[in-house]
């Protein structure tokens, strides 16, 4: 079963790509900087809300978790999801 899990994972990672893990001002410029971006956004937390924002640009895709919600460009399309899950 665990190695079942560690496979999925594993498979996930390769679907994926590489995701990059950035801090909220540094997605926040490579949001302002790219046109027309989509924006997947979704709230998270146990103990705490956060938020958690995912974005492609230049074949990468970008993740940041933040405790205060981002203020977003006027040209970003923004989809909210129910969870946002990073492998690994």
């Amino acid at each position: 079963m665990i190695g079942e899990a560690a496979a999925a994972i594993a498979d996930a990672v390769k679907a994926s790509g590489a995701i990059v893990s950035v801090e909220p001002n540094s997605f926040s410029t490579i949001v302002s900087k790219g046109n027309d971006l989509l924006v997947v956004v979704a709230e998270g937390g146990v103990f705490s809300k956060n938020y958690q924002y995912l974005t492609s640009y230049k074949g990468l895709i970008f993740y940041t978790k933040s405790s205060q919600p981002l203020s977003l460009t006027r040209n970003t399309e923004v989809v909210t999801a129910r969870r946002i899950w990073i492998p690994g």
